[in-house]
């Protein structure tokens, strides 16, 4: 039986009839793939997701689920699920993700409800896997693997590699100093839904860990989808620092250059995954992403002298 006719079946099992018009919803950057359905006995919309078990486990998704849900921000209610067939029907958040529709006169007030959101997930405490330095290093040796060896056909010197081994140390290094807390790991225009009530809808989040607390900021501010002026991201990150909690006092010259360090690990580790989409998994759509997030690594390059070797080295990249 294929995959298509397992999850009709299974619908039917758990619901006799009542789910019909399975439509695609989206498939995300991983192996899962998730559908909409109607109920005829409320007339709603439910969303499956497929995660082939085989290829995705979905105990991490139902635990970060619980997590999200009881700092009352707005995930997924769990309905029903299937972990031997890697099964499970959701609640459906809509279908109007931030991206199609943020602009100049909706960005604060979007942006504010996705920073009041963090904020209640960051007080989630423990049972999550660490964000810790060998995490961070095996993200970022995908952007030499993938992004330079594989999609610029570029192989760095010894004198190059050593550049780039002392950037990565200064990445970690200014991730690991900061507060842990949780990390989302994908909070981005695309994983936050408008919501009529209890704004946002908040998916893709089962890789969530315990990290850096610029991490989401870096990813939700310096969005691989989306770009706004340098001020803009500032007065958020200063709308974020007026909300924190009294428990972490930071400095905004402090967070800023967390962020922007932060901004640099996520992007490089992005490069290769963006490039590892398109030559491994055949999804050549991500490739149209590379412009703007290697624009987002020279721009950081450019405020700290630190990072010049890295951009020496991209500079080098592009010229060859």
């Amino acid at each position: 039986m294929d995959r298509h006719s397992q999850l009709l079946q299974w619908l039917e099992s758990i619901a006799e009839n009542t789910y019909t018009n399975l439509q695609t919803a989206s498939a995300d950057a991983s192996f899962r793939q998730y559908f909409r359905v109607t109920n005829t006995q409320d007339n709603k919309t439910y969303i499956v997701m497929d995660a082939p078990p085989e290829k995705e486990d979905c105990r991490p998704f139902l635990l970060v689920t619980d997590l999200i849900r009881g700092t009352g921000v707005n995930a997924p209610d769990i309905i029903a699920v299937d972990h031997k067939q890697g099964f499970l029907l959701l609640d459906d958040l809509g279908n109007k993700p931030y991206l199609d529709h943020l602009n100049v006169e909706t960005a604060d007030n979007l942006y504010l409800d996705a920073i009041d959101a963090l904020l209640k997930m960051q007080t989630i405490d423990g049972m999550l896997p660490a964000y810790d330095d060998e995490l961070l290093q095996t993200e970022m040796d995908l952007f030499e693997t993938w992004y330079l060896n594989r999609h610029l056909d570029f192989k760095l010197d010894k004198k190059q590699k050593g550049e780039l081994n002392s950037i990565f140390k200064l990445l970690i290094e200014s991730a690991m100093e900061q507060p842990q807390v949780f990390v989302h790991r994908d909070y981005h225009s695309r994983n936050l839904m408008i919501t009529d009530s209890n704004n946002p809808g908040v998916i893709d989040y089962q890789d969530a860990v315990i990290g850096p607390i610029t991490y989401d900021l870096a990813s939700l501010f310096k969005d691989c989808y989306i770009e706004w002026p340098r001020e803009k991201v500032e007065h958020w990150l200063e709308m974020y620092l007026a909300r924190l909690t009294p428990t972490y006092f930071i400095e905004k010259d402090t967070l800023m250059r967390w962020f922007d360090l932060m901004g640099v690990q996520r992007h490089l580790k992005v490069l290769g995954i963006f490039c590892r989409l398109n030559y491994r998994d055949e999804k050549s759509q991500y490739l149209n992403d590379l412009p703007l997030t290697l624009k987002y690594i020279l721009d950081t390059c450019e405020l700290y002298d630190e990072l010049k070797p890295l951009q020496r080295l991209l500079k080098e990249t592009i010229t060859t």
